[in-house]
């Protein structure tokens, strides 16, 4: 159990392996059990921030279920896991995009904040009113 409120600077154990520690008897990278060799581990070395920014959310959301943990017992974690997996297969109207989750963005606590996908001008998120009688149409028309 962790109560971290920032992600370590070093980035994780898993998926870090050098060709070396890779490697079979014959000195070869071992395709079969640990996959396609990615050089670019290797040659490139990150920068503290970018894993602290790849794994912020996933720090914070563990944060979260552990204060939930401790504050209000075992159940409190798993009735909120259960609640985010149940909204994320529940599907909406047909006619909104299938990106657009609010009962997720509600359980996850960004309805009251606004990211960069809220405002870049991408179709898929658009706000504009569509017809709900024309989707309909559209269909129907598919499945005949």
């Amino acid at each position: 159990m962790s109560l971290r409120l920032a992600p370590s600077s070093k980035p994780s154990a898993a998926g870090s392996a050098s060709v070396l520690d890779t490697s079979n008897s014959y000195g070869l990278h071992d395709t079969m059990r640990f996959g396609m060799k990615q050089i670019a581990s290797e040659i490139t070395m990150k920068h503290p921030l970018e894993n602290r920014l790849t794994e912020w959310e996933d720090t914070q959301e563990e944060l979260k279920m552990n204060l939930a943990r401790n504050l209000y017992g075992m159940h409190a974690p798993i009735k909120m896991a259960m609640e985010r997996s149940l909204v994320i297969k529940a599907r909406g109207p047909s006619m909104l995009p299938h990106r657009s989750n609010l009962g997720l963005d509600i359980l996850m606590g960004k309805d009251e904040t606004i990211d960069f996908e809220d405002f870049l001008n991408v179709p898929e998120m658009s706000t504009d009113f569509v017809d709900p009688h024309t989707v309909m149409e559209r269909q129907i028309g598919l499945r005949v």
